[in-house]
C-alpha cells in the first residue's frame, strides 16, 4: 500500500499535471529523470564520468561514477530505493549537490572506508555558457514508442581534487574542462520483454554522435543520429555565446577516421556551414577514451545497468583492465565518451566526442554488426 499524502516538492509552483509531484503523468515503467557529467583534463590524461539518475515507476534511484587514467577505468555505483525526498541526489558515496540552477553544482565521491586508496573526488562544475536545449528525441520501433527524451547541455569549467590509488589529482580552471546533460523522459531500462517488435524489428544498424565543445568565448553542440542507409532521425548544429542569439550551422557531415580493425575513432572533421553560407570545419583529435558499457552502466553492460533493482544499499567498485579490448567484447556495441582537442576557425577547444557505431551504416562502408575499419 502506497501514502499518498503530499510530498515536499508539492509546496512548489511546478506542477505540470493535477497530480503529487510524486507521481508521474506517465505509467511506462522505462520513465526516467537523469544526469551525466564529463570531466576530462586537455592532455588526456584523466577523464571522468558520473552521473544519477530516478525511475520512479520502478521505484529506484541510481548513480556511478568512472575515471579512466591511463589503461585503468575505476569504478563506482550504487543503487537504492528512491524516497519522496527528490531534492536529495545521492545514492550510496555518491552525490550531486545544486548550489545554482544552471550555473554551479557540485559533484562528490566518498573513498571505500576499507579501501583509503579507491576512487573518491569533491568537484565544483560551474557553467561557463548557457544551457542550451536538444531536439526532441523520439525512436520507435515498429508502432511502440522506444525512447522519448527532452535533454539540455552545458559546458562548464571544474575545480577541485580526484583521488585515487594513493594519488590526488588537481583538477584547475583552464586545464580542465566539464561538460553535461540533463535528459528525462521514457528510455529503455532492462527487465521488460521485447516480444515481437524485438524478434522482427531489430535495427540493421545505427549511429550516433553527440560532440559539446567548449571554446574560451563560445560553446558548440553537434547531435547526429543516422540509420543503416543513413537516413537520419536527429540534427543539430548550434553555436552558443552568453549574451547572444544561438547561431545554427547548417547540417554537419562526419569524416571520420578509425583505427584500423575497430570502430574507434582516432580523428575526424565535422563540416558545417556558417549563415553566409561559408564551411566552416570542426577538428577533432581524440585524446582519452571510456567506454560506457563498461562501469558506467549503459546497454549492453553485462554486470549492471541503469534502472534496474539490486536491493537497498547496493554499492559497487570495480577496477577494470581497458589494455585488453578483447576483454570487454561488448564495449564496440555501445556508446563511448572520447575527450579531444577540437579546432574550429582559428580557435582551439575542448570538449566530448561521444560516438556510437553498431551494424550496417551506409556512409561509413560498414556492412553489419562485424564490419570494422581496414
Amino acid at each position: 500500500m502506497s501514502d499518498d499524502r503530499p510530498i515536499a516538492l508539492d509546496e512548489y509552483p511546478v506542477h505540470q499535471a493535477p497530480l503529487s509531484m510524486k507521481h508521474l503523468v506517465t505509467s511506462d515503467r522505462n520513465a526516467y529523470d537523469r544526469c551525466i557529467f564529463q570531466v576530462f583534463d586537455h592532455q588526456g590524461r584523466a577523464l571522468l564520468i558520473a552521473g544519477l539518475g530516478v525511475y520512479p515507476n520502478t521505484g529506484v534511484i541510481d548513480a556511478y561514477a568512472t575515471l579512466r587514467l591511463g589503461d585503468r577505468l575505476h569504478a563506482v555505483r550504487a543503487s537504492d530505493a528512491l524516497t519522496d525526498d527528490r531534492m536529495n541526489l545521492a545514492v550510496g558515496p555518491l552525490r550531486i549537490t545544486v548550489d545554482e540552477p544552471l550555473r554551479r553544482l557540485t559533484l562528490h565521491c566518498d573513498a571505500d572506508p576499507d579501501d583509503p586508496g579507491s576512487l573518491s573526488y569533491d568537484l565544483t562544475w560551474s557553467a561557463d555558457f548557457p544551457a542550451v536545449w536538444e531536439p526532441h528525441h523520439i525512436q520507435r520501433r515498429g508502432d511502440r514508442l522506444m525512447l522519448e527524451g527532452r535533454r539540455f547541455v552545458q559546458a562548464g569549467s571544474c575545480t577541485g581534487v580526484i583521488r585515487v590509488a594513493g594519488e590526488e589529482i588537481p583538477v584547475t580552471a583552464g586545464e580542465w574542462t566539464g561538460t553535461r546533460d540533463r535528459s528525462w523522459g521514457v528510455r529503455p531500462i532492462p527487465g521488460e520483454e521485447g516480444g515481437r517488435a524485438a524478434e522482427e524489428l531489430r535495427p540493421e544498424g545505427f549511429h550516433w554522435l553527440w560532440i559539446p565543445v567548449r571554446f574560451e568565448d563560445r560553446f558548440l553542440m553537434v547531435i547526429v543520429q543516422e540509420g543503416a542507409d543513413g537516413h537520419r532521425s536527429l540534427n543539430e548544429a548550434v553555436l552558443v555565446r552568453d549574451g547572444e542569439r544561438d547561431i545554427q550551422l547548417g547540417w554537419p557531415h562526419t569524416d571520420i577516421t578509425y583505427r584500423p580493425g575497430t570502430r574507434d575513432p582516432r580523428s575526424a572533421v565535422v563540416h558545417l556551414t556558417d549563415q553566409a553560407r561559408k564551411p566552416l570545419e570542426l577538428g577533432v583529435e581524440i585524446l582519452a577514451s571510456s567506454p560506457l558499457a563498461v562501469g558506467a552502466g549503459y546497454p549492453p553492460a553485462a554486470d549492471w545497468q541503469h534502472g534496474t533493482w539490486q536491493g537497498r544499499g547496493w554499492t559497487d567498485r570495480h577496477v577494470y583492465d581497458l589494455s585488453d579490448p578483447a576483454a570487454h567484447p561488448m564495449a564496440a556495441y555501445g556508446v563511448t565518451d572520447h575527450s579531444a582537442r577540437f579546432t574550429l576557425d582559428g580557435r582551439t577547444g575542448h570538449g566530448i566526442f561521444e560516438h556510437g557505431s553498431f551494424g550496417r551504416h551506409d556512409p561509413s562502408g560498414f556492412t553489419g554488426y562485424e564490419s570494422v575499419a581496414p
